[in-house]
């Protein structure tokens, strides 16, 4: 997670917080120069979100906004998730922003999509990762139409096409993982953050995962 070093405090007039310099490009300026991201690279990248995620969400953060442009990748292969803007606190009762749309829809989940942001959890986030790992090796977001209200039906009421079918040459196991994080149902997804890294782990030692095929 990038990291904070000061910031102006309450009641300033000029706001501003001072993070760390990341020497590197974000995973959308990658997949621009470089379009579909090999497997394991696309494993490392998830893994590492899904480390930082867990540790956010053991401190009641929740992200909220997990994208493309959202993460960058240093030069010396380090990732760092940035931009909690718009985080929540797991314990905070009330959403000032009633009625708005707070998110990015084409990797927001349903329950973020439906709603105010009442029923937002830890869930969400792993859902977006999974959105995020979708694109990285297909090149294309699981849900994307027009215009946003179009993108959100689709996350409401669409299944995402299967990244076989776009990219042949990605994994099952990984297809697997990607499916599951994507389920509308939040009982049917990851039930963490931490378990979502330790699944991306055992793809990468090259070990059967614990999930079973998602059905199409």
């Amino acid at each position: 997670i990038l990291k904070i070093f000061d910031y102006s405090g309450s009641g300033q007039v000029d706001c501003f917080i001072v993070t760390e310099y990341v020497d590197g490009v974000t995973i959308q300026e990658l997949v621009n120069e470089h379009g579909r991201l090999p497997s394991e690279i696309v494993s490392l990248i998830g893994r590492e979100l899904a480390h930082a995620l867990a540790y956010a969400h053991e401190l009641g953060i929740i992200h909220r906004d997990l994208k493309l442009e959202n993460v960058m990748i240093r030069r010396d292969g380090t990732v760092k998730l940035m931009d909690f803007g718009i985080a929540r606190f797991l314990d905070e009762m009330n959403l000032t922003l009633t009625g708005a749309l707070v998110g990015s829809p084409a990797y927001m989940s349903p329950e973020q999509a439906r709603s105010s942001g009442s029923d937002v959890d830890t869930l969400s986030d792993v859902y977006s990762l999974g959105a995020i790992l979708y694109e990285l090796i297909t090149w294309v977001a699981p849900f994307k139409a027009a215009t946003t209200h179009d993108t959100l039906q689709q996350v409401l009421e669409s299944k995402p096409l299967s990244p076989r079918v776009l990219n042949s040459a990605v994994p099952v196991d990984l297809e697997t993982i990607c499916l599951k994080c994507l389920q509308k149902e939040r009982g049917r997804r990851y039930s963490t953050a931490g378990k979502l890294a330790d699944e991306l782990q055992r793809f990468l030692d090259g070990v059967p995962i614990q999930a079973r095929p998602v059905s199409r």
